[in-house]
């Protein structure tokens, strides 16, 4: 068997180790701008006259998000962070051996057997997700090759993936793109 070097997707952004996505809140707004304004649309005088709304941008990738919805500042903040990581996770890759990909501490925590339970609202959720997407791209979008390598079934690994939509749309792109069917829903 020859050695075959893992693909790089040539729409993410790499990063160095750890991945960002995996990151606790106080580490990861270190390398983040954080700006609070005011929201528009409906929510009455205190959402008008009150900077509610957050935005961070994490200054590495340059990616952002932003939540206005909620009337606190802290509840804002806090939805922003969440998105911000899922976003990590969607186009943030880190360098992952094709074949030699050892799972991570969290990844073999989480898993069960070959099942990866796991709520897509949980704080683990994106660290995981970013894992997985980083070794499905590093396998050339081969979903069945990369759970092999993280200790679950096909199904599970896709599940997961599954769970975050746009996540599932960049893999079927992926794989069309490469010549694989697309994962159905």
């Amino acid at each position: 068997m020859s050695y075959r070097p893992p693909h790089v997707d040539p729409d993410s952004i790499l990063v160095e180790p750890p991945h960002p996505a995996t990151l606790d809140p106080e580490k990861l707004l270190k390398q983040c701008d954080f700006q609070f304004g005011r929201g528009s649309g409906p929510g009455g005088q205190n959402r008008n006259k009150v900077e509610t709304g957050a935005r961070i941008v994490h200054l590495p990738t340059g990616l952002e998000s932003k939540a206005t919805e909620r009337r606190q500042q802290q509840v804002n903040r806090h939805v922003a962070i969440g998105r911000l990581r899922l976003r990590l996770a969607l186009k943030a890759r880190t360098a992952a051996s094709r074949d030699g990909h050892r799972p991570s501490e969290l990844w073999c925590r989480r898993r069960q057997g070959t099942r990866l339970p796991v709520n897509p609202r949980h704080p683990d959720y994106p660290a995981l997700l970013a894992e997985a997407l980083d070794v499905i791209v590093a396998r050339r979008w081969d979903v069945a090759g990369a759970a092999r390598i993280l200790g679950v079934t096909m199904s599970q690994l896709s599940r997961l993936v599954r769970h975050h939509p746009p996540a599932f749309a960049m893999l079927n792109k992926g794989r069309e793109s490469v010549g694989l069917q697309p994962l159905r829903k």
